[in-house]
């Protein structure tokens, strides 16, 4: 066969479809828009790295620390910053104080000028946050006057919460405690994360994207189906003029391949849309500016090529079991029973190329990504495989029953393969996320670990600003809305010489209260000094707890002291104790002395850290903190204590998949809607015929649940069997013991038929419009 006859064939399918009345046009509507929502979500997909790349180039350009040893001097060109980030609720805002030390001081990327003291310029989130009356504690913490706008050049998202504030005497801010650093330019010099990834976390990756676009490019197959058999009726009207079954088919593809190109059309512009919308979306709290998504050309230039390709290989192949004769289509008789064996073929080869890489990763080497991709993919193109047998299987040995379900079963016996088609992406995405939910549960330890703080003493912990009373500030704590219980303990570490100490103690500040709190005493009151021996960490200096001990403290230590060497001399009437790991999880040694028994000198040189207990049933008690610390310093930040501590990189790819699996989520339930649509159009004078015969319609619309309900139990049961199993595999692929994760499946599981719910539910409307005895009126 020539390309020109191809040629001649293909074009006259496509002036068919838009030039074959109404029916035509809507066939090759619902086609467009089923495929236009793949193809937007896959130029979103196509768009990701440059979207990242662009997010860590913007948080580069702003980068505000110096990396190298050497100081930079004051000039004209320098800046001071230093950092003054807080968190609102659970958002993360990022915070930095300014101070210009000439003419020729660099601007932080986005910022036109410079915000005065007492000023700061915002994001426009930050503002919109500000201005709303969920902002009223933040507006507390944040007393600046509004002078401007960042600009989308200093920020890496659209919804960040950012802000520069103007202020004063930065520099001596630098000597203390305070994080920061004078700069001359803004911009990242330092080496950059060299960091190798470790294998699994690459393993998650190719996963976590080779199962979000799987099911997208199941939808896209279905989609270029819609409309089947009154296109294949009609295909038989050009047997009569006499074309032959060949011409036929190809004149069939060149129908799909137009509803697949005006698909790519609908589907540029869905996501022109979406890029414009992605401004004001925070999915998992990572947003991104509408430039951000720029799809690589040459992935763009794949997917425009090849979804027109496989709509014409999707509909050939289609075609192949469907009689069409100029009387009619041979489509209603019983079809030849489908068969196994090569169906099973699909995912017994995707088992066969991950076999080999069982016990790689982290010490056992990378894995090979091409076998992964190619093992996950024939796995899952194993489910819409093999769905189409197991509901004919089954649906071809269902009995009797009321007459709802006569009509669905005997629906479903016909046209079995149009209703597996249906479900088949959506359990190709339950499939998916069961295997991933096993794979992140069982390598969760690995990446997730229970933290050292215990939440249940304390939730916050605070230091008290340089130079700052720690007696007035924790009496400002322990005024604070929310906060229960303030634990504040002061400490200095004391050698046994002047200048280079061979052996150094740590010596901790508190009243008995907060003493108790990191040791087990016998007894206290105020004036009483206690020995700790035997701790985890200080058991070496133990012999410096002896009475008579002299001991010495740098004078450098704290902004608070002079320059001269303060000495203390442990006590004769020194007590024992026992160590007690503090709210922190840390366990110390050394002495403990009561206020009372503290000299005032030695006093000047210790540090003091809050620790705070908060009223549970107060949501806004860390917020209410944090106001009191802003007061105090706006560089000091309070640290909320959390149970458990992630792997940052882990914890990125664990977001990544949230987004992407609710975009998955949104197309699969827009794809099934329109499916669902297409199918009761079909299905019109069908019936509006039973209406007309009596059939109530009641009865009609449960026919049409059950005929949804019954491929989708199925399709979630084959999901789950296949989901397990892929899981299993990627468990032992690193050296994972395998654990089923019920919880997930089930979850995954109802999910998915939720999802199918919805759909459901939002089709009764046009079902009800569609049982009408008007519907058998044809022109």
């Amino acid at each position: 066969m020539s390309a020109s006859q191809w040629g001649r064939d293909l074009s006259m399918g496509v002036r068919f479809a838009f030039a074959g009345g109404r029916e035509g046009w809507i066939r090759a509507l619902l086609t467009a828009v089923g495929v236009g929502l793949g193809v937007a979500l896959l130029l979103l997909t196509t768009a990701l790295p440059n979207a990242l790349a662009e997010r860590e180039r913007r948080e580069e350009a702003r980068s505000d620390h110096t990396y190298s040893q050497q100081e930079i001097p004051k000039a004209a060109n320098t800046l001071i910053v230093v950092d003054a980030d807080t968190t609102f609720r659970d958002q993360d805002v990022r915070g930095r104080l300014l101070e210009a030390e000439g003419p020729k001081a660099p601007l932080p990327p986005g910022v036109p000028a410079f915000p005065a003291a007492g000023e700061m310029v915002v994001s426009p989130a930050l503002k919109e946050l500000l201005d709303s009356d969920d902002g009223t504690l933040l507006r507390e913490r944040l007393d600046y006057r509004i002078a401007g706008t960042i600009g989308e050049q200093g920020l890496v998202g659209s919804r960040e919460l950012s802000y520069y504030a103007g202020g004063e005497g930065l520099a001596e801010r630098l000597e203390g405690s305070a994080s920061g650093a004078r700069i001359d330019r803004f911009g990242s010099d330092g080496p950059g994360s060299s960091d190798p990834w470790d294998p699994v976390l690459l393993l998650l990756v190719l996963v976590v994207f080779v199962v979000l676009l799987m099911p997208v490019a199941v939808f896209i197959a279905a989609a270029v189906r819609f409309g089947g058999e009154r296109r294949d009726r009609r295909l038989a009207a050009l047997r009569l003029v006499g074309s032959d079954s060949r011409m036929t088919r190809r004149i069939a593809a060149g129908e799909a391949l137009a509803g697949s190109v005006l698909g790519l059309v609908l589907g540029t512009g869905f996501f022109l849309l979406g890029r414009q919308l992605a401004a004001s979306v925070e999915v998992f709290r990572v947003s991104v500016f509408p430039s951000y998504l720029n799809p690589s050309p040459l992935l763009a230039v794949l997917v425009a090529v090849a979804v027109p390709a496989a709509a014409v290989l999707v509909t050939i192949l289609a075609l192949r079991g469907v009689v069409i004769e100029p009387l009619g289509v041979v489509r209603t008789a019983k079809p030849a029973r489908r068969r196994l064996w090569w169906r099973l073929l699909l995912p017994l080869g995707g088992l066969a190329m991950l076999f080999p890489m069982i016990g790689q990763g982290d010490d056992g080497g990378n894995f090979n990504q091409y076998l992964v991709v190619g093992g996950v993919m024939l796995l899952l193109i194993g489910v819409t495989a093999l769905l189409p047998w197991v509901v004919e299987t089954v649906v071809a040995r269902l009995g009797s029953g009321g007459i709802a379900w006569q009509l669905a079963v005997r629906r479903l016996q016909l046209s079995s393969g149009v209703a597996a088609r249906m479900v088949n992406g959506i359990a190709v995405a339950v499939a998916g996320a069961i295997a991933l939910q096993m794979l992140f549960a069982g390598v969760e330890g690995n990446y997730t670990r229970a933290s050292q703080y215990d939440v249940s003493r304390a939730q916050m912990s605070v230091d008290v600003p340089d130079g700052a009373d720690p007696a007035s500030t924790v009496a400002k704590y322990r005024d604070t809305e929310g906060v229960r219980k303030v634990t504040a303990l002061s400490d200095v570490h004391l050698g046994d010489r002047r200048g280079e100490a061979e052996s150094i103690i740590q010596i901790t500040v508190a009243d008995c209260a907060s003493l108790r709190e990191v040791a087990t005493l016998p007894s206290c009151r105020d004036g009483d000094v206690f020995a700790v021996k035997g701790s985890e960490y200080g058991s070496e200096s133990d012999h410096l707890t002896e009475p008579g001990t002299t001991l010495w403290a740098d004078p450098g230590d704290t902004p608070r002291s002079d320059d001269r060497w303060v000495s203390w001399t442990v006590p004769q009437d020194i007590r024992q104790a026992r160590p007690r790991e503090d709210p922190a999880g840390y366990e110390r040694g050394g002495i403990l002395i009561t206020p009372g028994a503290l000299p005032e000198k030695l006093g000047a040189v210790t540090s003091a850290r809050l620790f705070l207990s908060l009223d549970p049933s107060m949501p806004d008690a860390y917020d209410h903190v944090r106001n009191t610390a802003a007061r105090l310093d706006p560089t000091v930040q309070p640290m909320t204590w959390h149970s458990t501590e992630s792997n940052e990189r882990y914890a990125t790819i664990r977001s990544g998949l949230s987004v992407g699996a609710a975009c998955v989520l949104a197309l699969i339930g827009a794809s099934l809607l329109v499916s669902q649509l297409e199918q009761l159009r079909e299905r019109r004078k069908l019936l509006s015929a039973l209406v007309a015969f009596g059939t109530r319609r009641r009865t009609l619309g449960l026919s049409v649940l059950w005929q949804t309900a019954i491929p989708i139990g199925l399709g979630l049961l084959l999901a789950a069997a296949v989901g397990m199993a892929l899981g299993a595999v990627l468990l032992r692929m690193t050296s994972t013991s395998v654990r089923v994760d019920w919880p997930s499946v089930l979850s995954m599981t109802g999910i998915g038929a939720g999802v199918v719910l919805v759909v459901t539910l939002l089709s009764l409307p046009p079902l009800l419009k569609l049982m009408r005895p008007d519907g058998l009126r044809t022109e």
